[in-house]
């Protein structure tokens, strides 16, 4: 770990701490790989300056839910709204027919488009864990970008695919990865397997679980206590009973959402399950779970996020309803992408906001574009203003991944050709047939 002083000077900074203000005009300052402080006119002589005049500066992004395996598969089915349809093409023809190596590079491209949207850490959620090799490959690239993740291990989707490792390799992973200051943490997609959840939790790992209220229902053996807890994440959560929601809440789980995803397949209606987290006392956090239809981009989800909210809940006072919710604010949704997300992952003490004493992980973003200034509400700018060409610079762990608008020791032309060779293998093994224009699944 380099002991360097990093001084981010002269900027707008959000810090989303409730005890530690806003800054209109503040400095950051960066020692190794902890913020060591922050506040105005900070002094810190032998410190590498970056000038922030111009920029806001504000934790990273984090993206509560990806499955960073479908990286090569970007905008495959970018309209496709039936989840078995789905299926049948990412897990059945093309998914069985992954090796290790294009594991790591949809990982490994997932990664640093992240990185490059000013996303610092990404909750991966692999339900496509094929063998030990393909587990080590994906978790490989993730390390290798750079990028904080937690790696959700989970049996692959195709009926092909065994899991004869599973979940008993999770003790192997833990011993390698699972350790004080690691920035990769390795958690379980277990869905609803409760053997499974038990080997999870005697190794203190977070437990995923994609839930859908119509397509799954909790039996009574989850009202037992113990059995659900604030170390299980549920993602999704649409269309579930009310009395599943106590439940949920009870017992303190955490809940992820992906607007856009959940609108693409229609798992969601005007409850909204966003809204009816919250309403049972919850903190949803934003994943943007796809990259067959959309990409690593947190500016969207936010966007989504606070246009859903509100046309679901004036559709619902429109129709008569009473005590409907206030219309969502963007402090609420940059909330859901950076604290509820570090709180989702298991990291909050760590990550999320610009707490002296946390990890370096945050992005400083440019105001100067033709498209944002002047700035009059710097957290209405980030939520509604700004995309990704904007994010100037990224650090995560104290280790600067972007700057000056550009990624750090990335080949993006080797990435690309990378890419394109796993694709055009996936694309001949499997037989499926891909068009230009065709968008229709």
């Amino acid at each position: 770990m380099s002991n360097r002083n990093i001084l981010f000077k002269g900027g707008t900074v959000i810090t989303m701490d409730p005890v530690v203000p806003n800054l209109a005009l503040g400095d950051v300052l960066v020692h190794g790989d902890k913020i060591a402080a922050v506040g105005a006119n900070l002094q810190a002589g032998d410190a590498e300056i970056i000038d922030a005049k111009g920029t806001i500066v504000m934790p990273g992004f984090i993206d509560a839910h990806h499955h960073a395996w479908l990286g090569v598969m970007r905008r495959l089915m970018p309209d496709v709204d039936d989840l078995f349809a789905y299926i049948d093409v990412v897990a059945e023809k093309l998914g069985a027919h992954y090796r290790p190596q294009d594991m790591f590079v949809s990982n490994r491209l997932t990664a640093i488009a992240s990185l490059d949207a000013g996303i610092t850490t990404i909750v991966d959620a692999c339900h496509s864990s094929r063998s030990p090799d393909h587990t080590d490959a994906a978790i490989d690239a993730l390390n290798q970008s750079g990028i904080r993740a937690v790696h959700m291990v989970g049996a692959a989707m195709d009926k092909q695919a065994s899991v004869s490792h599973l979940p008993q390799d999770l003790k192997r992973l833990a011993e390698r990865w699972n350790t004080q200051n690691s920035r990769i943490q390795v958690g379980l997609f277990g869905q609803l397997k409760l053997d499974w959840w038990e080997v999870a939790r005697q190794l203190d790992m977070r437990i995923l679980t994609e839930f859908i209220g119509d397509l799954a229902k909790l039996g009574p053996e989850f009202a037992k206590p113990g059995i659900l807890g604030p170390d299980n994440i549920f993602n999704h959560c649409t269309r579930v009973p009310a009395e599943t929601w106590k439940l949920l809440a009870d017992a303190g789980v955490n809940i992820t959402i992906n607007p856009r995803s959940d609108a693409l397949f229609g798992f969601d209606d005007e409850s909204f399950a966003y809204q009816v987290a919250v309403d049972h006392g919850l903190a949803p956090a934003l994943g943007i779970d796809l990259d067959t239809a959309f990409g690593s981009d947190m500016f969207g989800e936010m966007h989504a996020l606070f246009n859903q909210q509100r046309a679901a809940m004036r559709y619902r006072r429109f129709r008569g309803e009473a005590n409907v919710a206030a219309p969502i604010g963007v402090e609420e949704v940059l909330r859901a992408a950076t604290v509820n997300g570090a709180r989702a992952a298991g990291i909050a003490d760590g990550v999320g906001t610009l707490t002296p004493g946390k990890q370096a992980d945050l992005i400083m973003v440019r105001t100067d574009g033709a498209a944002v200034f002047p700035v009059t509400n710097a957290i209405g700018t980030i939520v509604q203003a700004v995309e990704r060409s904007d994010v100037d610079t990224v650090m995560v762990d104290g280790v600067i991944r972007k700057r000056d608008g550009k990624l750090i020791g990335v080949d993006l032309a080797q990435l690309s050709s990378d890419a394109n060779a796993s694709l055009d293998y996936l694309i001949d093994a499997s037989g499926y047939r891909t068009d230009l224009f065709k968008t229709a699944a």
